[in-house]
């Protein structure tokens, strides 16, 4: 459920990002909550039609809550150019209430993090927490960027070092700018982080890995890992972007189908306790079928990537064309991503509630 808030602050964070506060009114507070880690779905409408985004909450969670995003401009972006180039204090955004699963809920042990670009959002919530709540907790963060001054809560970061400099380990890399010291500049890729995370962390002993960021610095992040001996339970990741000519994954969907969907089915969903039966037309996602018949069903980037359109499948097959939210847990309890999951059998059933 959307709810309107009132804009308190626009930032500037960078030549092409903004961090966008808003004020939650004290009836709203506990809806408003978040877990560190969680994002929120964002609404306006442009040129006639809606525009969803959704975005991290960058603030840490504190007993009176602060719903602070990060939003960084990205090509033909309808919303973040709105963002940093119109929204200003005092005008009014439609937002969901803080969801997702990339959370560190604070508790002690030793923490990692590897993030790329606007991927420090939701880590820098994440971290922040963590070393506020939790005096024997640990947190290494390495964080990969472009040039110093595209740095998304560059300041942030070192505040945090500088608060905690005994237990949060600090690295930043450069990818497009010499630096005289530190490390040398290039990408992250898997290599260097194999070589890398070792020598500045004991890999065995971090009880949760956090990668966060561009699909390639996630997936290089993750080969290392494997590489290390990481064992895929304690590693969380969160993708924010994907390139169109990236391909999707393998087969990740519990109950895939086969290649083609089926030309005729029935798609049952259950949504806010509500039922309802509804055919789909030929080459409808899961999602559309439902969303023309019940236009409150959630979803916001229809790519495969922000997994708010999560629902479990509870009968029948589907054929899910990407998949860069689900973790394999989700995946072997049944869950798929409703905007990239297409009938493959004759009666597909869903619960948006689950």
């Amino acid at each position: 459920m959307f709810h309107p808030l009132r804009v308190a602050a626009v930032e500037p964070l960078t030549d092409d990002s903004v961090a966008v506060t808003f004020t939650v009114p004290p009836g709203l507070r506990e809806t408003f909550r978040h877990v560190p880690g969680q994002h929120v779905t964002l609404r306006r409408r442009a040129d006639g039609a809606e525009v969803r985004r959704t975005y991290s909450v960058c603030s840490p969670a504190r007993a009176e809550p602060l719903l602070r995003v990060g939003i960084r401009h990205v090509a033909e972006g309808v919303f973040s150019s709105y963002a940093l180039k119109e929204l200003a204090v005092g005008d009014t955004v439609d937002v969901t209430p803080p969801t997702g699963r990339f959370v560190l809920p604070p508790r002690p042990g030793h923490y990692a993090a590897v993030v790329g670009g606007s991927g420090i959002t939701p880590v820098l919530s994440i971290a922040a927490t963590l070393l506020e709540r939790e005096p024997g907790a640990r947190f290494c963060l390495v964080r990969s960027d472009r040039t110093a001054a595209s740095a998304m809560f560059l300041e942030e970061t070192a505040e945090l070092k500088d608060r905690y400099p005994d237990r949060l380990n600090l690295v930043q890399t450069l990818s497009r700018e010499e630096r005289q010291s530190g490390l040398p500049t290039g990408r992250l890729d898997a290599a260097r982080l194999t070589s890398l995370l070792p020598a500045l962390v004991p890999v065995a002993d971090v009880d949760g890995w956090f990668l966060c960021g561009p699909h390639g610095l996630v997936r290089a992040a993750e080969d290392a890992l494997r590489t290390l001996g990481v064992r895929p339970g304690r590693v969380h990741q969160e993708i924010f972007h994907v390139a169109d000519a990236v391909a999707a994954p393998g087969p990740a969907a519990p109950g895939s189908g086969p290649a083609a969907t089926t030309a005729t089915a029935t798609v049952t969903a259950t949504l806010d306790g509500r039922g309802g039966s509804w055919p789909a037309r030929a080459g409808e996602s899961v999602l559309e079928t439902v969303l023309r018949h019940r236009g409150d069903a959630p979803y916001a980037c229809k790519g495969g990537v922000c997994g708010t359109c999560r629902v479990r499948l509870l009968a029948g097959e589907v054929r899910m064309d990407r998949n860069f939210a689900l973790e394999p847990d989700e995946l072997d309890a049944g869950y798929v991503l409703a905007c990239q999951s297409h009938p493959a059998s004759p009666a597909v059933t869903v619960d948006f509630d689950a």
